[in-house]
């Protein structure tokens, strides 16, 4: 199994490139970076795991730019959003950072995308929460079309692109509906989730892993169901604190790949806790 990681990173922490060149040493898989433009202080939105909100969200780095930097000073290591608010970005330009960025890396970028939490944060990109869920898949169609081997217009509900020339195009090649780079989709299982994966993804990012003996399948069904082969079915955990019965009950479940959680802390307290983590390795 490939153990990667995910940390808030900020202006407060261990950096992209000192942490980057730690992980690849020691064997690590990957590194995904979660995105914030900003959270407004004046908000109703609850945190989703209660309490009060942890001050990194409102101090992370662009993912973008930090995992460019880590990108630069390895060679092996994957590098991935956990997640992309693809609603509040536009996708001409995201297509492109993209792009760029699994290029100049040799195609080890993963995209993980979702939908988010923050009704505030969206609204101030002007995102109508209730639509976020189509726009997204709206912004994956455009994104598709500026990835394809020739040039393609795309005209859909809320944006739309001429036919264009659009490079650098992402390393991967087309896999049924799916084209550009690795595409993982993050969210809270059900129907319409799993039918969105199945559409626009290479898998799913689930946070925390609970339940996934029952929704695993449901998911692969959703996926055979549209055409995809279940053999690239992919199912990433991510934001685990990990334990040796867990890791294996993933393994059981056909889970190649855990994104394991690291603490927004200095470089002292995140290598100790690569030394906890390096037994799993």
């Amino acid at each position: 199994m490939r153990i990667a990681t995910t940390i808030f990173l900020t202006d407060e922490t261990i950096t992209p490139v000192r942490l980057a060149r730690e992980l690849e040493q020691r064997g690590f898989a990957g590194l995904y970076l979660p995105e914030h433009t900003h959270i407004p202080v004046s908000r109703d939105t609850p945190y989703p795991a209660g309490g009060e909100l942890p001050p990194e969200y409102g101090r992370t780095l662009d993912p973008f730019v930090a995992l460019g930097q880590a990108a630069a000073v390895t060679e092996r290591l994957s590098l991935g959003t956990g997640i992309t608010l693809i609603a509040q970005h536009d996708p001409i330009v995201l297509a492109k950072q993209a792009a760029t960025l699994d290029h100049l890396s040799g195609g080890r970028f993963t995209l993980g995308i979702g939908f988010g939490w923050n009704v505030e944060e969206a609204a101030d990109h002007g995102v109508t929460w209730s639509t976020r869920r189509a726009l997204a898949s709206d912004r994956m169609a455009l994104m598709r079309a500026l990835w394809a081997d020739e040039p393609t217009a795309y005209d859909g509900e809320f944006a739309s692109v001429r036919a264009s020339h659009a490079y650098p195009k992402p390393v991967r090649k087309p896999r049924g509906p799916v084209n550009g780079p690795r595409t993982l989709i993050g969210g809270a299982a059900g129907p319409k989730l799993f039918a969105q994966i199945a559409g626009d993804a290479d898998g799913w990012l689930p946070i925390g892993g609970r339940g996934l003996s029952e929704s695993v399948p449901q998911l692969r069904a959703a996926w055979e169901s549209a055409g995809r082969d279940p053999k690239h079915l992919q199912v990433v955990p991510y934001a685990v604190l990990p334990s040796p019965g867990k890791l294996a009950h993933y393994a059981d479940l056909g889970i190649e790949e855990v994104v394991l959680q690291l603490p927004p802390a200095g470089e002292a307290e995140v290598l100790r806790a690569l030394d906890a983590y390096a037994e799993h390795l």
